[in-house]
């Protein structure tokens, strides 16, 4: 019996037989020349099965961080399974930032750029459109550079570990900046249809936090960078919180990051949760689809038609935008989006149920779910075909196909 692991929710058991912990990319070419199937493991924030196989589990954490500048070309260089807080921390020092970072810092680079997770600007598009090159173990042990310009790189971004074990990826940078940020209470419900688009730009980052249940979203955090105009008194009916807030309000705010309009590095003020807080597990379940940004208050609509499945489900709700881009299998690709992200009791009956109904409700509008968390249909993507040849031509024996990937990316 083999090394048994579960991801960070708890909510899924892996089932390889074997796990490897390689130090050095030639440990990797390796175990994947000798594998026959094998998966690779980030941080584990997932919440289904994207990243299990019966056979070979290959962790990169182990790999050395290796990060290099290039001046010349704005980019930093750095191996995959390092996480986004501590690349931040190096980068911030040296002098630079990255356009965006998600909600939690602590997820590795080439897991969340696999997966097409995100930030949140109306701008903003995913912590994948940031990458610039990857280098990647394919199915027979060989290592592969793609760079912005190639003709596949399109495809080799956002690839689900379909590919192969990316190893490294070079990352766009930008001068060092400094934010703020401000939490808003009790926007009326009214108030977010009629002023979508200017509460969604109210900021360089917005996420509004909802229950679905009343008349008003609890709670709008706007994230400013230092040199944009100062946040406003009130926004459309929302005052400012009367101190630090957690977006859950029975939840300590101890861990968020720095709330109030207090200046701070981009890193502590991007993520909603500080990096030297480990976010706990096995107390959560997560959700997120995503629809045209234009589409928002009809998604809106859509999901309050099944409020009665969804309310008894929820922990909390986190509405964002983000910006389009044209990595193939990127649930961005081609238009701007809003997201809409769904944090779960830990109670699969009742989150199948709500699931389900969010996805009846939300398929006319073209819903695309997140990669990384529960769903149950399959999205629809204007180059799978595309990304099943390319996956066909760099690994041919499917190597890095498992159930997953064969139920929401089929082969040709």
């Amino acid at each position: 019996m083999g090394e048994r692991l579960r991801n960070w929710a708890g909510n899924i058991e892996f089932g390889a037989a074997r796990v490897h912990r390689p130090e050095t990319v030639e440990q990797v070419q390796e175990i994947v020349a000798r594998a026959e199937r094998a998966r690779v493991l980030g941080t584990g924030h997932s919440f289904n099965t994207i990243a299990d196989t019966p056979e070979d589990l290959i962790s990169v954490a182990g790999l050395p961080a290796d990060i290099r500048i290039d001046e010349a070309r704005r980019t930093v260089s750095v191996a995959g399974g390092v996480r986004y807080g501590d690349l931040a921390r190096w980068l911030d020092a040296a002098g630079y930032a990255l356009h965006n970072l998600g909600s939690l810092p602590h997820i590795s680079i080439a897991g969340a750029v696999a997966t097409g997770t995100h930030g949140s600007g109306v701008g903003l598009g995913n912590l994948a459109t940031a990458v610039a090159g990857v280098e990647i173990v394919t199915g027979g042990g060989e290592l592969v550079s793609l760079g912005r310009g190639d003709a596949d790189f399109p495809g080799a971004v956002v690839a689900l570990g379909a590919l192969g074990v990316v190893v490294r990826v070079t990352l766009d940078v930008v001068p060092a900046y400094r934010m703020s940020q401000h939490v808003f209470e009790h926007l009326p419900r009214a108030q977010l249809d009629a002023h979508w688009d200017e509460i969604a730009a109210a900021g360089y980052s917005v996420s509004l936090f909802t229950g679905w249940a009343g008349d008003t979203v609890d709670q709008v955090w706007v994230k400013r960078r230092v040199d944009d105009a100062p946040a406003p008194g009130e926004l459309f009916g929302a005052k400012p919180a009367g101190g630090p807030r957690h977006p859950i309000a029975s939840m300590s705010p101890e861990h968020c990051t720095e709330q109030g309009g207090a200046p701070g590095p981009w890193h502590e003020r991007l993520p909603h949760f500080r990096l030297d807080f480990t976010p706990s597990s096995g107390e959560e379940l997560q959700t997120e689809y995503f629809v045209a940004r234009a589409d928002a208050p009809a998604a809106f609509a859509a999901v309050e038609r099944v409020r009665d499945l969804v309310v008894p489900a929820l922990q909390i709700s986190e509405i964002r935008t983000v910006a389009a881009d044209e990595l193939w299998l990127s649930p961005h690709y081609g238009r701007d989006s809003v997201a809409l992200h769904f944090t779960w009791v830990p109670n699969d009956d009742l989150v199948l149920g709500a699931v389900e109904a969010l996805e009846e409700q939300l398929a006319p509008l073209g819903a695309r779910p997140h990669w990384g968390k529960v769903f149950r249909q399959a999205p629809r993507y204007p180059r799978a075909a595309d990304f099943a040849a390319l996956a066909a031509r760099m690994d041919p024996r499917g190597t890095f196909r498992n159930a997953f990937v064969e139920r929401y990316v089929p082969a040709e």
